[in-house]
């Protein structure tokens, strides 16, 4: 048995009941050494921890796979929401059937961002990564395009990092192309986890905040305002 677990922002006091009780199942829990941090001093000295860096998906995924067909029950953890961008899909693509799996929900950094920024969220939105490690940037590009062109409000995973620092100044000329540069935007790094900050800001004035892999961004559409210090999208509702 291997459970995909959700930490959502990593606290336990944040994790859902049903992930709490799916990790204290396990015999074994294996995660990217990040995630295993956030979860150590509620499970060292009872569970097995094995963690491991980052690229490493794939073994750890076979990891599990053999330690559950060798009869352990095995934990797989991932911050946020493990279907969102997390490890739930390359988990069910290497069991293929060979035991059985359970996808265990986390709140996804999206929520968590958008409850710090205020509630930017109120209306349709699109969620897009600016990682073009396993998505090719051409692709990236159109994505951001259509969803800008459809007014959709605007989540960015990965908006940037040391290796791709350019790709949110890139992603922001491209959403000017349709959205005003004077469209709210807001960030959150570390959302729900020590050292939380945020920021709020406008689309053109995005690029010159210091934004890196740890931030989630979220960009209005034509709708949202702040209010009061924080981040709004009316839902239509008449006040």
């Amino acid at each position: 048995m291997i459970y995909v677990v959700g930490l959502g922002p990593g606290k336990k006091d944040q994790m859902t009941q049903r992930a709490i009780d799916a990790l204290e199942k396990c015999d074994v829990i294996i995660g990217y050494k990040g995630y295993i941090e956030l979860i150590r001093e509620h499970f060292e000295g009872r569970k097995e921890l094995i963690a491991s860096p980052m690229k490493g998906e794939a073994a750890r995924c076979q990891d599990a796979l053999e330690r559950s067909l060798a009869g352990q029950k095995v934990g797989l953890v991932s911050s946020g929401d493990p279907g969102v961008y997390g490890m739930a899909g390359i988990m069910l693509e290497t069991a293929a059937g060979k035991t059985e799996v359970e996808v265990v929900p986390g709140m996804t950094a999206a929520c968590t961002a958008a409850a710090i920024l205020g509630a930017p969220l109120m209306h349709d939105f699109a969620v897009i990564s600016l990682s073009d490690l396993l998505t090719p940037w051409e692709l990236i590009e159109r994505r951001l395009e259509a969803a800008a062109a459809a007014d959709f409000i605007i989540c960015l995973y990965n908006p940037a990092s040391k290796g791709r620092p350019e790709n949110l100044k890139r992603a922001c000329d491209i959403l000017q192309k349709n959205k005003s540069a004077k469209t709210p935007a807001g960030w959150v790094r570390n959302a729900g986890r020590d050292g939380e900050e945020y920021g709020l800001t406008t689309l053109a004035k995005l690029p010159e905040e210091k934004i890196d892999m740890f931030c989630t961004v979220i960009i209005g559409n034509t709708s949202t305002r702040f209010v009061a210090g924080k981040m709004v999208t009316p839902r239509g509702y008449r006040i």
